[in-house]
C-alpha cells in the first residue's frame, strides 16, 4: 500500500499508475487478492483518495478498486462501510459521469454483503429524502440497485428488509420516475406478502407507507378488481385497520382514501369488503387523527368525478348504505372540531347527504343528528369558505318553508 501513497513532486500520476496497477491485480479472474489488500489497509487508503477536488482519473482509478474488492470474497463485510459515504457521495452531479457511474457499480456489489447493506440503505435512505428529487431518481436509474431492493424486500430477514422498506417509502414519495419503475415491479406483491406475514410494528410502518405511496399514484391501472394482488392489498389494509397501534390504522385509512379516489369498481370493491365496517366503527370511536384520514374514505366512496356545476357527482346507492349505517353523526362531530379541514369534510358529506338521500330524507336525517346546530356555528365564522358553505346549507334547505309539508 507504501506505492499507493506517493507524495511529492509527480506523485499525482505515480499514484494513480499505482491505483491503475492494484486495480488490474484486484480484477484477476482466479484468485483476486482482496482479503490481502483489505488487511493491508486498501480501503481506507482508497476512501482518502476519493476526496472531492481530486483529479478524475485518480477518483476512477480509486473507485474501480473499491468496485473490485466489492465484489470479490471478503471474509468481514463491515470492512467496506468506511467507503460508503464517499461512494454515495460521488453518485451525483458534482461528479464526472464516469466517476459517478463507477461509485455507483461499487455501491451495487456492495448489495450483497449482509450487514452492509443494512448500512447502506440507511445510508441511502439519509441521502434521497428532502425536498429535492434529483438523489433519488439518480438512485433508482443505477443498474442493480432496483433488482436488490426488491430481492432484499423479499427474501431478507425483517431488520435489514425495514432499512430497504424505507428507501422504497423516499423513492415513492420523492421521484416520479423511481415510483414508475417501482410500480412496473413486483414491488406491490412483495410489500402486500411482508405486511401479511408480519407483526413488527418497526417493520410495518415504512412497508405500509411505501405500499400507501404506491397505490396512491397509480391505483387505477395496477389495481383490478378480482385480482389476486388487489385483493391482497385490501387484506392487508384491512389488517392494519383492526391493528392496535395507531399509526397503522392511519396509514390503511389514507391508503384507502386514494383507492376510493378511484374508478367506481375501486369504490365498490371497498363498500362490499371488510374494510367497511372496520372504517365505520373507527369513524365513531377513533381518535381524531384517524377519524379525519377515515372521512376521506367514506366520503370518496360516495362521489365520482366533478360535474358541469362544479360539485362531484353522487353515488347514491353508496350514498344511502353509509347514510343508513349511522355515519352521519361521525361527521357531523367533524363539523363542531377546530379542525378546518376536518370541519370542512364533515360540511362536504352533510351537503352529499342533504342532496342526494331519496325522498327529502335528507334534512331529516342532519337534524335528528343535530347538524343544523352544528352548522350554526360558522354562522360569524373567520374561514370564508366555511361559513359560506354551513350558511348556504342552511338557507337552502333548511329555511323559511322548511318542515311547512309535514
Amino acid at each position: 500500500m507504501a506505492a499507493v501513497s506517493f507524495q511529492g513532486k509527480g506523485s499525482m500520476q505515480k499514484r494513480v499508475s499505482a491505483l491503475r496497477n492494484l486495480r488490474r491485480l484486484l480484477s484477476r479472474t482466479e484468485y483476486p487478492p482482496v482479503e490481502v489488500a483489505v488487511k493491508a489497509g486498501a480501503i481506507s487508503l482508497l476512501v482518502q483518495f476519493l476526496a472531492f477536488g481530486s483529479p478524475d482519473e485518480q477518483l476512477l482509478e480509486a473507485s474501480w478498486c473499491l468496485t473490485n474488492i466489492a465484489a470479490g470474497n471478503v471474509e468481514d463485510p463491515k470492512a467496506l462501510l468506511p467507503a460508503l459515504p464517499m461512494l454515495i457521495a460521488h453518485v451525483g452531479e458534482k461528479s464526472s459521469l464516469p466517476v459517478a457511474e463507477q461509485c455507483a457499480w461499487a455501491l451495487g456489489n456492495v448489495a450483497d454483503k449482509g450487514s452492509t447493506v443494512r448500512t447502506a440503505a440507511w445510508a441511502l435512505s439519509n441521502l434521497i429524502k428532502g425536498p429535492d428529487d434529483r438523489a433519488a431518481t439518480e438512485l433508482i436509474k443505477i443498474d442493480g440497485v432496483l433488482d436488490g431492493i426488491l430481492r432484499h424486500l423479499k427474501k431478507s430477514d425483517e431488520e435489514l428488509a425495514t432499512e430497504v422498506a424505507w428507501v422504497v417509502v423516499y423513492l415513492s414519495a420523492l421521484s416520479n420516475v423511481a415510483t414508475n419503475l417501482l410500480l412496473k415491479s413486483d414491488a406491490i406483491k412483495l410489500l402486500v406478502e411482508r405486511l401479511a406475514s408480519s407483526n413488527n410494528l418497526q417493520f410495518l410502518i415504512p412497508v405500509l407507507r411505501s405500499l400507501g405511496n404506491l397505490v396512491a399514484v397509480d391505483s387505477h391501472s395496477r389495481l383490478v378488481p378480482g385480482n389476486e394482488i388487489t385483493d391482497g392489498v385490501v387484506i392487508v389494509l384491512v389488517k392494519c385497520l383492526k391493528s392496535e397501534h395507531r399509526v397503522l390504522k392511519k396509514e390503511a385509512a389514507w391508503a384507502l382514501s386514494n383507492i376510493a379516489a378511484g374508478p367506481v369498481e375501486h369504490k365498490k370493491m371497498i363498500i362490499s369488503s371488510e374494510a367497511l365496517p372496520c372504517l365505520l366503527r373507527l369513524l365513531g370511536l377513533a381518535p381524531f387523527d384517524i377519524r379525519k384520514e377515515v372521512a376521506y374514505v367514506l366520503g370518496n366512496l360516495c362521489v365520482g368525478p366533478t360535474g358541469d356545476d362544479g360539485r362531484p357527482c353522487l353515488i347514491q346507492e353508496h350514498l344511502v348504505l353509509l347514510a343508513r349505517s349511522g355515519c352521519l353523526s361521525g361527521f357531523i362531530d367533524l363539523v363542531r372540531s377546530a379542525d378546518v379541514e376536518a370541519a370542512r369534510l364533515g360540511l362536504q358529506f352533510i351537503e352529499l347527504v342533504l342532496r342526494g338521500m331519496p325522498n327529502g330524507e335528507g334534512p331529516k336525517l342532519v337534524e335528528q343528528e343535530d347538524g343544523i346546530d352544528a352548522m350554526e356555528r360558522f354562522q360569524f365564522h373567520e374561514n370564508d369558505d366555511l361559513r359560506n358553505m354551513a350558511n348556504g346549507l342552511i338557507d337552502k334547505y333548511f329555511g323559511e318553508d322548511y318542515g311547512l309539508d309535514e
